[in-house]
């Protein structure tokens, strides 16, 4: 076969067994797989091996929740050009797009050949992020509007190019990589696993427990050790706490732009109560410490369980109060309804996930379509699927989902009770130390708050981590954002910009 099939929740593959292919069967093969809609990318990158460069795909089956993994190589120093899929599936373009601007690989017939990151450590030294080849357009009547790369308020930073006619924004180019760590060459700078598990929390601050449980659970593959089965129930509890705090937040948000301050201080209220929960806890507000391999060094207890439990029903009971004032406003309907629509064919084909895809009536949610632990066994996930595709889908899916997650975590801390209230640390403690498959590849795929997570991590021949290869969904939605505002006034630009709230670190790793 062309390509090896596995699933979300088995273990690690040895590099050897993955097929690898000829770039001509590797196209003809994804443009087959991307000509239906049952089928993704959840992660496309090239990595040197020996002399070579070796590029790996992992595809998502979303229909029968397989994962698909296929390879291709070519020579280290090689200058042929390898014919572009971009073109023809614009949910490509960012990984081609990364793969140039860091090996050096040119795509021919890429439509887009732009720097992605500007990473440290690109192959061109001459692509500077001060000579960033904004796209432009020519007329007497239109002029550009530059927002960014600082902006006011607490964001990070990223440059808007704004070409518009009057009022009228008629394209929205965005260029991101001011914020460059390099955290993916710090995983493999360290082989302290403890180490790697506070860079993971640090992909993304306000997706902390996502990319570490995302990870983790890369790492718990390699081991090949299991994993005991609350440990499970204690991520997902996790996980949705994270993503009821940012839903809240992110409705408060929205409130604020369009002047509903009811709206935006209940909502911060909110948010702050959530995230004390999580500090009650494990410590920390964001959930850094919690999710680590194996174990867990804040297992929860009855007295915590209980907790978590009371403060999540008042919680869901005071959002949703929120939630009917807003959707009984008629001048909040008249800004939200119809704005910054971006159409379900339009999402599928630049590759969406996560919230803004389910807001285009694109159902792809990891905890369905590929789920794992507690979602697989306790939980049976139904996404939260809204259908214009506009700021107020996007809002409604958030509404939706804080009262799903409520009940989820209720759910799974009603199982704790019943199941391991009286124990001690049914998880079992935090390990740190078991070698590693060697010359294997593994990977955390996770359905964070803003969407799909994949974490890739592949070993040398000793067992030694040699690359974490990050994608944060916000890689693909940033173009979602930028088809969002085509058309509609630069004014609305920050009420869609909300109603994404897109990563800037998670993008520039």
């Amino acid at each position: 076969m062309n390509y090896l099939v596995t699933d979300n929740t088995s273990g690690a593959l040895r590099l050897e067994e993955i097929p690898e292919i000829a770039y001509a069967d590797f196209y003809e093969l994804m443009h087959g797989w991307l000509a239906d809609e049952r089928y993704h990318v959840a992660h496309y990158f090239a990595q040197p091996s020996g002399d070579r460069m070796r590029f790996y795909c992992l595809v998502l089956d979303d229909a029968e929740g397989r994962v698909l993994v296929t390879s291709h190589a070519t020579g280290y120093y090689d200058d042929t050009e390898l014919p572009s899929l971009t073109a023809l599936h614009p949910q490509m373009h960012p990984f081609e797009r990364e793969i140039a601007e860091r090996c050096g690989i040119r795509f021919e017939g890429q439509p887009w050949p732009k720097p992605l990151r500007f990473p440290f450590d690109r192959y061109d030294r001459r692509s500077s992020i001060d000579n960033y080849p904004f796209y432009t357009m020519a007329g007497g009547s239109l002029h550009e509007v530059n927002v960014g790369p600082i902006h006011a308020g607490i964001i990070e930073p990223g440059a808007f190019r704004f070409i518009c006619n009057g009022e009228q924004v008629l394209h929205l180019e965005i260029a991101l990589g001011y914020q460059h760590r390099g955290v993916e060459a710090a995983f493999a700078a360290t082989q302290n696993r403890l180490r790697q598990m506070c860079l993971a929390e640090a992909v993304a601050g306000d997706s902390a427990v996502t990319h570490a449980t995302a990870f983790a659970e890369a790492i718990e593959k390699l081991t090949g050790c299991e994993r005991p089965a609350q440990l499970d129930r204690e991520r997902i509890v996790a996980l949705e706490l994270e993503r009821m705090a940012m839903q809240i937040a992110d409705t408060g948000a929205l409130s604020m732009d369009t002047s509903y301050q009811l709206g935006q201080v209940a909502c911060e209220a909110l948010r702050t109560m959530t995230i004390n929960t999580t500090q009650a806890w494990c410590g920390n507000r964001f959930g850094k410490g919690l999710i680590r391999p194996h174990g867990t060094d804040h297992p929860l207890t009855a007295e915590t369980s209980a907790m978590i439990r009371r403060n999540v029903a008042e919680i869901a009971r005071r959002y949703d109060e929120v939630r009917r004032d807003i959707e009984s406003s008629p001048s909040l309907l008249a800004r939200f309804e119809q704005c910054g629509v971006v159409p379900r064919e339009e999402m599928r084909r630049i590759g969406g996930v996560g919230q803004a895809a389910r807001a285009s009536g694109l159902g792809r949610d990891i905890r369905a379509t590929h789920p794992w632990g507690s979602y697989g066994k306790c939980l049976h996930h139904t996404p939260v699927v809204e259908e214009t595709g506009d700021v107020m889908a996007r809002l409604t899916v958030r509404c939706r989902e804080v009262a799903q997650s409520a009940r989820n975590i209720d759910r799974l801390l009603e199982i704790y009770e019943q199941k391991y209230g009286t124990l001690e640390n049914p998880c079992g403690r935090p390990d740190y130390t078991t070698r590693l498959a060697p010359s294997s590849l593994a990977f955390g795929l996770v359905e964070g708050w803003r969407g799909e997570t994949c974490h890739v991590v592949v070993t040398d021949a000793e067992g030694r981590l040699t690359a974490c290869r990050i994608k944060d969904p916000s890689l693909h939605n940033w173009l979602a954002l930028a088809l969002a505002v085509r058309g509609e006034g630069i004014s609305d630009f920050p009420i869609c910009n909300k109603s994404f709230n897109l990563s800037y670190c998670g993008h520039d790793l």
